[in-house]
């Protein structure tokens, strides 16, 4: 069975455990969505705990891969490259570790952006776990697309957020700050670069 250190992404396993837990408490509130796929290294946190308290997980990506990831750039996988369309497509591999991993029946992938989806979706979430595209506009539109889906109760956890700006990229901080002073949610903790927010408000 696949585990999820065998599976290239950089959710640490003390984030992933975190997002476990967090979805053990919150599917009962409603399925469970990340943002930004990749390879499924987080799905394979989440998946199995949301089987576990009877709800799915819905794992959403383009798979065209952010800036990071394209020829040229810092963070480029030749393993992830299609050489005949010209583009990194990481979907063949998150479906081939979902097969493995045993997860087919609690993931569901959904392919394409926050902007394309978000605005025919009407679920409410028990956890929105948001590790997208780091530019404004991708945070952006994940935030503004799906904070306002998540259950009272339930949990908006936002990956990669650096306070100090010598550390890592801004959008994840500034959406986090937009949704501590919203007046909707709560910080309620920080594993790693983790931020945890709970909904308390409509």
């Amino acid at each position: 069975m696949l585990s999820p250190d065998e599976v290239k992404g950089f959710l640490a396993p003390e984030e992933g455990e975190a997002l476990a837990a967090l979805t053990a408490q919150a599917g009962a509130l409603g399925p469970i969505l990340e943002i930004g796929t990749y390879c499924g290294k987080s799905a394979l946190y989440l998946g199995p705990a949301a089987r576990q308290v009877g709800t799915i997980l819905y794992t959403l990506d383009h798979h065209r891969g952010s800036e990071e990831h394209q020829r040229g750039e810092a963070y480029h996988d030749p393993e992830l490259y299609d050489a005949e369309i010209d583009r990194m497509d990481s979907l063949p591999t998150l479906r081939r570790n979902l097969f493995r991993a045993g997860l087919e029946d609690c993931v569901i992938p959904l392919i394409g952006t926050s902007a394309q989806i978000a605005p025919h979706w009407s679920t409410e979430l028990g956890l929105v776990f948001i590790d997208g595209g780091h530019s404004m506009a991708a945070a952006l539109a994940d935030y503004r697309g799906w904070a306002s889906r998540v259950a009272m109760g339930g949990y908006l956890c936002i990956h990669d957020v650096f306070p100090d700006p010598a550390d890592g990229g801004r959008p994840p901080y500034e959406i986090w700050c937009m949704a501590r002073d919203s007046g909707l949610f709560e910080p309620v903790n920080r594993i790693g670069t983790l931020e945890v927010l709970q909904r308390c408000a409509r």
